[in-house]
């Protein structure tokens, strides 16, 4: 034995040459010797043997892992997720009026042109109107004379009760002496006093009526000529608000008629917009009219400018349109700058439900497998396929909520399920947001 296990080791040491004889070994006659060598190489070939099935299946299993594919994963994470409703619409003057004149003239002076930008109060136009200038011209003459007459019916007042005071003195004395020493004056003459004093008296009132009928008359001829004073006000024609001129509809020396003796268009002097504060109408469909807040702050995407500016929910209608089945809801942009024009296109995002910290995954690592419920493919520790049930809760344009069959940081195939199996083999790759978005 001991020949053997040296004879073994030598073969394994040096390789192809190889030494039957030990320094210490007792020689061997001829025959025994060939029994010897022979059960040697019989033991040295099964030895040869195992060694080669050992090293191939050490060989195979490298080959194995090297060729493994090289798989997308990503990572199950705790996310703040928000599902929103995107609504295109077009930008809205907050308000826009025609002007009209309210009185018809001549355009004297015109202060306007298309894109003029106007402050309240500040003027437009002048208008030119002869009529009312002589009526006024009128009107003022008339409180003249109403304020004359009523000077005279004053004095005439004064004189009616001057005569009175006198002729009833006179008949108070007369009636005294009467009652003091009865005969002494005749009741003609008595009479003839009490008559007088009764004229006067009637004087008195008659003078008082007149005097109030010219009060009267001067109250009517001012009134006439404050009305005609604020029709010719009208002439300066003024901005009602804040705005830009977007369309004139006549020049210096045109002859604009009163805006309430015809309905065409084509008589105002100008369209007024308010453009510093523009209005989105947006037709809320049924399903999202729940989640419509007054006051809230949602973001309004101007891809024609490329920026996104903040809007409010100001007001809505509080009901369902039955034909559209959707809600008339209004949303306020400020636009300071003028930035923004009436007719440009944008889309807002109304929040509808938020849920935060939440396990999620992008949706495109989700097979759905009917209501709430779907399949990922799973990357064990090993490195294999595991096919795995989900349920489902909340999902948004890109991520979805998993409720259950996945733990936080949990590698999934991103990409399509078809191109692996269950049980393979994969080497993973996690990926980035950045990377999914490519």
């Amino acid at each position: 034995m001991t020949i053997v296990a040296e004879a073994e080791t030598r073969l394994l040491c040096i390789g192809p040459r190889v030494t039957l004889r030990s320094a210490n070994a007792p020689r061997l006659s001829g025959k025994s010797f060939s029994r010897f060598e022979l059960g040697l190489r019989r033991r040295l070939g099964a030895l040869l043997f195992l060694t080669g099935i050992f090293s191939g299946c050490a060989r195979t299993g490298k080959v194995a892992a090297a060729n493994a594919p090289v798989a997308a994963v990503v990572k199950v994470q705790r996310r703040d997720l928000e599902n929103t409703l995107e609504i295109a619409s077009e930008f809205q003057p907050y308000q826009e009026i025609e002007v009209y004149a309210k009185v018809s003239g001549y355009i004297q002076k015109l202060y306007i042109n298309w894109g003029t930008r106007v402050k309240q109060g500040q003027l437009l136009a002048v208008l030119e109107i002869p009529e009312l200038e002589q009526q006024l011209d009128q009107d003022e003459a008339t409180v003249h004379r109403s304020e004359s007459d009523l000077r005279r019916a004053q004095e005439q007042l004064n004189q009616a009760q001057s005569a009175y005071k006198v002729a009833h003195l006179a008949y108070t004395r007369l009636g005294d002496v009467q009652k003091s020493r009865p005969g002494l004056v005749a009741q003609q003459d008595i009479d003839a006093s009490e008559g007088k004093d009764l004229e006067a008296s009637a004087g008195v009132s008659a003078a008082k009526d007149a005097q109030a009928a010219s009060e009267q008359s001067l109250i009517a001829a001012k009134a006439a000529m404050e009305k005609d004073k604020a029709m010719y006000a009208y002439a300066h024609i003024t901005a009602p608000f804040d705005g830009v001129v977007t369309f004139v509809g006549a020049y210096t020396g045109a002859l604009l008629p009163a805006g309430t003796a015809s309905s065409n268009s084509g008589s105002a002097l100008c369209r007024l917009s308010q453009n510093n504060l523009l209005r989105l109408v947006i037709p809320v469909p049924e399903r999202a009219v729940p989640d419509i807040r007054l006051g809230e702050i949602i973001n309004v995407k101007v891809s024609t400018l490329g920026k996104t500016s903040p809007g409010k929910i100001a007001r809505f209608s509080d009901q369902i349109d039955t034909q559209t089945r959707t809600m008339h809801t209004e949303v306020e942009v400020p636009n300071p700058n003028y930035e923004l024009i009436p007719g440009m296109y944008a889309s807002v995002e109304i929040p509808l439900h938020t849920a935060a910290k939440v396990l999620a995954v992008p949706t495109q690592v989700v097979q759905p497998a009917g209501q709430d419920k779907g399949t990922v493919l799973l990357v064990n520790s090993a490195n294999q396929i595991e096919r795995r049930t989900v349920t489902l809760g909340m999902q948004t344009a890109t991520q979805v909520e998993i409720v259950s069959g996945l733990t936080e940081n949990d590698g999934v195939i991103f990409g399509s399920q078809g191109q692996y199996q269950p049980g393979e083999s994969v080497t993973p790759k996690v990926i980035a947001s950045q990377e999914m978005e490519q």
